[in-house]
């Protein structure tokens, strides 16, 4: 959103004067000056990329005396390819990420060579300033045939970073990641003899026993059915989500998002299904099946009533079970199970946000050494293939080991054993590994009785017998993935109206939920929501739509 002239500067002055102190890891972020000459797969003599980091995910973890400059993924690149990546603009949380990558545009800083952009709006500033350079011919250059592949499954993930034909930028590892799936108190479920929901009218049976009928035995009114949070949104996307219960009244149309309705794009959290869920909701609230601080609670923090065994289904991506599987140690007795999730009152599946990729890479327009970024990025993901070097992980004694000859991905067991297992794939351009195993395709292989002998494979079964359910469970339903069919830039209207029009959804959601405002609330809601905008945003995003579905950059880019 624009700000007022004096406004901005004034941020500015006082934020750069609080990044001067502490906050940029190096002042020297140039972009390299010349391109390497690369001589047997290594540059000769080694070249420099700097990066810019939202955050560093190894923080207060690393071993061996290494740091964000200087680790083993960074000395294996300067090794193997002749490539240093220095970070020189580190964040600490998404918002002063931004502000440093804005203050970036004032000049007060000069751009690393590769900067992983998270945010839209800060994506199209970008492409308006001309501090970052059209990649169009790079990618058809220097991109690997591998990399190719991928991203030609993911031809809307550009969307965001085209302009007048041109691409400046690129999906920062594209993969439809796993879908959530139903963590649920089993030994609740046996002690109250009840099977799993599968519709709405069994969960609210089962969310209703476990709130009323002392499924913890202890003889007090302490537990509660469903955990989730809507504290920023009830379509989380990744854990503590109730976007389920939404999606069983309103079928494909999500909070939060927008989607494809015959070629046109209609926004979910207006739709009328959105009604009967908030009316479910709120009947539930009032009857004590829910967290009472769902709205003021974030999706992290909601789980804690479900590790501490107040709460008897919380739902989330398989992973989910490795940061709440505490419960089963904490409480005698307990057991989770997971589940598919519930089918709508339609008949058919409840549907859920997909995500296709955290972010986009973009790049300083006088940064000259592109085939080394695609040759270090290519080589990142041979651990996603078991390939290469990063055959079983990336660092053995880091995110794996040989113990006796046979490979261990449990770090208690490992040769020098660790407390916990080294993020090292995070340690470069990525926050998160590159994945190339969609919903859990590799878990799905095992389960239909594939051998471990690749490192993916063994990876996969190292995992928790729990965990590698929810996985098969996830790769099964996979089709229940919705990506939000809007990925452009805030459109002109948004850039005014949108951070109005979203507070008043959150807001009217949650009154309604919290028996504050009467049902009739969410009319009045939609009402406002096109009058004060909406309306026009939805014609602005058709357009753009539209104009992104008759932009042909992939041929353009040699990956049609």
């Amino acid at each position: 959103m624009l700000k007022k002239t004096g406004v901005l500067l004034s941020s500015a002055i006082l934020m750069a004067g609080v990044l001067s102190g502490c906050n940029l890891v190096s002042k020297d972020t140039g972009s390299s000056a010349s391109e390497g000459t690369l001589k047997d797969g290594k540059y000769d003599p080694p070249i420099t990329i700097t990066i810019a980091k939202q955050l560093d995910e190894n923080a207060g973890k690393y071993i061996n005396g290494e740091s964000l400059n200087d680790n083993v993924l960074t000395r294996w690149g300067e090794d193997k390819l002749g490539i240093k990546i220095e970070t020189t603009l580190l964040g600490g949380d998404a918002g002063s990420y931004n502000t440093k990558l804005r203050l970036a545009l004032t000049g007060s800083e000069k751009l690393p060579d590769v900067l992983p952009v998270y945010d839209t709006a800060l994506a199209s500033d970008l492409i308006q300033s001309g501090l970052v350079k059209d990649i169009t011919e790079d990618v058809k250059t220097f991109m690997p045939d591998r990399l190719k592949d991928i991203y030609k499954q993911y031809p809307g993930t550009f969307n965001p970073v085209i302009k007048d034909g041109k691409v400046y930028g690129m999906a920062i590892s594209p993969n439809l990641t796993e879908g959530q799936v139903m963590l649920i108190r089993q030994d609740w479920l046996d002690k109250l003899k009840l099977k799993a929901p599968t519709n709405i009218e069994e969960f609210e049976q089962v969310i209703a026993a476990f709130t009323n009928d002392d499924p913890d035995g202890n003889g007090k009114p302490d537990t509660y059915g469903f955990d989730f949070s809507g504290k920023d949104s009830y379509n989380t996307g990744w854990v503590s989500d109730s976007v389920m219960i939404f999606s069983a009244f309103a079928g494909k149309s999500l909070p939060g998002q927008w989607l494809n309705e015959d070629g046109k794009l209609a926004y979910g959290s207006v739709k009328p299904g959105m009604k009967d869920a908030l009316a479910k909701l709120r009947d539930w609230y009032a009857k004590g099946y829910l967290n009472k601080e769902l709205a003021t609670q974030g999706a992290w923090d909601a789980l804690a009533d479900f590790t501490q065994g107040k709460a008897g289904i919380i739902i989330g991506r398989p992973w989910l079970y490795g940061s709440v599987k505490d419960v089963e140690k904490n409480v005698q007795g307990a057991t989770i199970k997971i589940y598919p999730t519930i089918s709508g009152i339609s008949g058919d599946k409840t549907y859920q946000s997909g995500q296709l990729n955290d972010g986009v890479f973009m790049f300083n327009k006088d940064f000259t050494n592109m085939g080394a970024f695609f040759l270090y990025y290519d080589k990142l993901y041979d651990a996603a293939f078991g390939t290469g070097d990063f055959k079983y992980g990336y660092a053995q004694g880091y995110d794996y080991d040989i113990v006796n000859d046979e490979v261990t991905f449990d770090s208690t067991k490992f040769n020098k054993p660790l407390d916990v297992v080294q993020g090292v794939g995070k340690m470069s351009f990525t926050k998160n590994s590159p994945s190339v195993d969609g919903t859990g395709k590799s878990f799905y292989e095992l389960a239909q009785g594939a051998e471990p002998t690749t490192g993916v494979l063994m990876r996969a079964n190292a995992a928790d017998q729990t965990m590698k359910e929810g996985y098969v469970i996830s790769y099964e339903n996979s089709d229940v993935l919705l990506p939000n069919a809007f990925n452009g830039p805030p459109t002109k209207t948004m850039q005014s109206s949108w951070a109005q029009l979203t507070t008043m959804e959150k807001e009217t959601y949650t009154k309604i939920i919290y028996g504050k405002e009467p049902l009739e609330a969410f009319d009045d809601f939609v009402k406002q929501w096109h009058d004060k905008g909406g309306t026009q945003i939805a014609e602005e995003v058709n357009a753009w739509y539209k104009n992104a579905s008759e932009v042909d950059v992939m041929s353009q880019m040699g990956m049609k």
